[in-house]
């Protein structure tokens, strides 16, 4: 996906992009380039591809879930800063928490928050089993995402709790999805989320699938929830 596809194709989905915004694109490209010498980010680093693969794909969130609004958003286990930082260049508005087991990332994406002039964005330095447990981030946020980061059942324990109530926790998924949501329905009802919504589509170009999954917060998560760091990977709650 070359720049004027990625213009194009947002386009069709209603965004368009001005010139400020299409120069923190490249500039996060150039970024994230530099650093993945120092550090390992990202296996893509084609400039075709992370526009495709990483950035399209992180504002088709946007296409499902409506981000016009100023929400709160928790992106947990976010890398490279995938998908928030690229919803936020497209809707400076949203309000952007990262949490990041790994130091490294977040010192990259203070980095790149800086370079690219991005405010109300806040950088943690957590695992999200600590974190969610936190009262001053607990049931907190509108909206929590997490893509690719672990399978369904974990993803939940880890998300779920920091959604309030009513608020919705989305995870991007590539295949396989189906799958997982059915093998996670136990957890997700346990922790207090209802499944809304699961959108299936392709990449354009690549063909690849994609799956969101919007899943409903429609009462309180149980206290013990998320258990220890580790715990939710080694006993997933199947």
């Amino acid at each position: 996906m070359n720049i004027q596809q990625f213009i194009e194709k947002l386009a069709e989905k209603g965004i368009t992009l001005t010139e400020k915004q299409l120069q923190q694109f490249e500039l996060y490209y150039e970024l994230l380039v530099e650093w993945n010498e120092k550090m390992n980010l990202t296996a893509i680093t084609d400039k075709k591809e992370v526009y495709l693969k990483h950035f399209f794909d992180s504002i088709s969130a946007h296409f499902y879930v409506d981000m016009s609004e100023p929400l709160k958003i928790c992106d947990v286990g976010a890398g490279a800063g995938f998908p928030s930082i690229p919803l936020k260049i497209c809707f400076p508005h949203l309000y952007i928490t990262i949490v990041d087991s790994l130091q490294k990332r977040i010192v990259f994406l203070e980095n790149l928050t800086k370079n690219l002039g991005l405010d109300n964005v806040i950088l943690f330095h957590d695992r999200a089993e600590v974190f969610a447990q936190k009262k001053e981030f607990r049931e907190q946020y509108d909206l929590v995402t997490a893509r690719a980061v672990a399978r369904m059942s974990v993803l939940s324990e880890l998300c779920l709790p920091l959604v309030k109530l009513n608020g919705r926790f989305v995870a991007m998924k590539a295949q396989n999805a189906e799958n997982e949501l059915q093998v996670a329905e136990k957890a997700i009802k346990l922790l207090g989320g209802k499944i809304e919504e699961k959108y299936s589509f392709v990449l354009p170009y690549e063909e690849s699938e994609r799956n969101i999954i919007v899943i409903r917060k429609t009462k309180q998560t149980p206290k013990k929830y998320p258990r220890k760091p580790g715990t939710p990977n080694k006993l997933p709650l199947e």
